[in-house]
């Protein structure tokens, strides 16, 4: 399969770091870089650039010294305000502009922004051609597959993006009205992707080697956008890629390694952001990395009541000594960064 370019820029590979809320801050990208995802996208952050100055919106901020190409998702439903942040973002750094029209939230929705916009076909080309004029940089754009199973209409907004100049596209295979339930419609993907001949990346329910062959398989996309199975997993993009270019699984990562990987990602946190909000935000990160394994909820019921840097460390180190010290403990091979 031929390399995925997305304007000037060669991906490493087809793996590509989803943009989730609350999720993909500048630690945890970095995180899934090391573990070879081929790009990675930011937050989404605000169009109102009025709303930049809070701390949330800083700290979600493209940062010039990561690695290329840096993209940047943003969200609203105004043209020219759209227009406004991306051109905002460029001067900040960003490599790639995505906009999306893929987040199914209500708080996002009940804006008229996210998957709500695909209820207004006119819209949505005005803020591509807004977009696309205001940068010169590619801009790429993040959809579902239509409104509701009614509305699906997936394939008339991939014409509108690729006569709009949009340089890729990604689809979350779901309906805005399915949220995240049911089965992902691989289908209606390939479908997407024979209307179009900009690159089409696959979204939705991509948790294991064996399924990322399936949907690449299914859809024909050029890349694959991985989202909540990352979570607690940055791994899963080695995983996939070596099984993708061998056909070989790789053994599972031990318990060595996941500590490993879990004191890098909190000491990254609390570099970041502090140790008053890195300690929160460290909870769900860590919740994630132990969830299957044993005694992972009481663990997480202490871990969640403590406020510093070096306790939530030394819990993590007492939790990991427990494991090893279980007689059906793994020995799988080592995959800390």
């Amino acid at each position: 399969m031929s390399a995925v370019r997305i304007g000037p820029y060669t991906l490493s590979n087809r793996l590509i770091l989803a943009p989730m809320a609350g999720v993909t801050d500048q630690p945890f990208r970095q995180l899934c870089r090391r573990f070879g995802a081929g790009m990675v996208v930011s937050e989404m952050l605000t169009s109102d650039v009025r709303l930049w100055n809070s701390r949330k919106s800083r700290l979600r901020m493209p940062h010039a010294d990561e690695p290329e190409p840096r993209s940047v998702q943003i969200a609203g439903g105004d043209p020219q305000m759209l227009a406004e942040a991306a051109r905002r973002n460029v001067e900040l750094g960003a490599q790639i502009i995505d906009i999306n029209m893929g987040c199914p939230a209500k708080k996002v929705c009940n804006k008229a922004a996210g998957s709500a916009l695909m209820r207004d076909e006119r819209l949505v080309g005005q803020i591509l051609d807004a977009v696309v004029a205001a940068v010169d940089v590619p801009v790429t754009l993040k959809i579902r597959t239509g409104w509701d199973r009614q509305n699906r209409n997936g394939s008339t907004i991939a014409r509108i993006a690729e006569q709009s100049g949009i340089a890729a596209l990604a689809v979350h295979g779901r309906t805005r009205a399915d949220l995240y339930t049911g089965e992902a419609e691989y289908d209606t993907i390939a479908t997407i992707k024979q209307q179009v001949t900009i690159p089409v990346f696959a979204n939705g329910d991509i948790d294991s080697p064996h399924k990322a062959r399936q949907v690449l398989q299914a859809t024909g996309a050029d890349a694959l956008l991985i989202g909540r199975a990352a979570q607690g997993r940055p791994w899963i993009f080695r995983e996939i890629e070596h099984f993708l270019d061998t056909g070989d699984l790789l053994a599972q990562p031990s318990p060595d390694a996941i500590e490993a990987t879990v004191l890098q990602h909190l000491d990254a946190l609390h570099a970041f952001y502090g140790d008053v909000m890195g300690a929160r935000i460290a909870r769900k990160h860590v919740g994630w990395y132990l969830q299957t394994l044993p005694g992972a909820r009481e663990f997480r019921a202490r871990f969640n009541h403590l406020e510093d840097r070096a306790a939530q460390a030394a819990s993590v180190r007492a939790f990991f000594a427990e494991q090893r010290s279980r007689p059906d403990s793994g020995d799988g091979q080592g995959v800390a960064a």
